[in-house]
């Protein structure tokens, strides 16, 4: 197996029983996903795959909100499956940088590869599946599905989106519906618009049911 097949091998192995939305299905889908970014971009396509297949090491949600965690965890794995450091470096750049920290924090990605593993990793958090995750992660957090006193919070620092505790719902308008504007490629907003729009069709319809609509 050459690299990244190993690298693929390894992941699929630690993450096949996660339930909370950041499983082994997760990662093969933004894996594939950045692949076709790489490929409409022309980034580097080993750095991105490596990146894809490695951005959720060591999520800092599962971590006590360590976001040292992740990029020790990549680049100690890489190294153990040999890669070159000319290599592990843009990778454990991409899992540094990857995370979204609130809707006032700017996480900008220096390198086109990074920003095709961003954009990948975001839209699987858009549409059908992104919706599915939402609530999966939300309940493997003890999260409320929604409370109507409970308002959304625009968090202004990375360190108030990490204590937030809102509900599931709020995460919409706290985060997912701000991804489609932080695409990074033309590629990423392309196939941004249609999951944005389901999860609008979504959450208005919830909110009528709510209501008992």
């Amino acid at each position: 197996m050459n690299l990244v097949e190993r690298v693929a091998a390894h992941i699929q192995a630690r993450f096949s029983a996660e339930s909370s939305g950041h499983d082994w299905h997760h990662i093969h889908r933004v894996w594939k996903l950045a692949r076709k970014i790489a490929v409409q971009e022309g980034a580097d396509q080993e750095i991105v795959e490596l990146g894809a297949l490695v951005h959720d090491i060591a999520d800092w949600k599962f971590h006590d909100g360590d976001d040292t965690a992740g990029p020790r965890a990549a680049e100690s794995l890489l190294l153990q499956e040999g890669a070159d450091r000319a290599l592990v470096a843009p990778v454990v750049e991409i899992v540094a940088t990857i995370s979204f920290k609130g809707a006032g924090v700017r996480t900008e990605m220096r390198t086109l590869e990074g920003k095709c593993v961003q954009d990948a990793d975001r839209l699987d958090a858009l549409g059908a599946i992104g919706i599915a995750r939402c609530f999966a992660y939300g309940g493997h957090a003890g999260r409320q599905m929604h409370d109507p006193e409970v308002p959304p919070v625009m968090h202004a620092t990375a360190e108030a989106y990490k204590a937030a505790r809102g509900t599931s719902l709020n995460h919409f308008y706290e985060k997912l519906f701000l991804l489609r504007e932080r695409m990074n490629t033309s590629c990423g907003r392309m196939l941004a618009e249609e999951r944005h729009a389901y999860m609008e069709a979504f959450v208005a319809r919830f909110l009528d049911e709510w209501s008992g609509g």
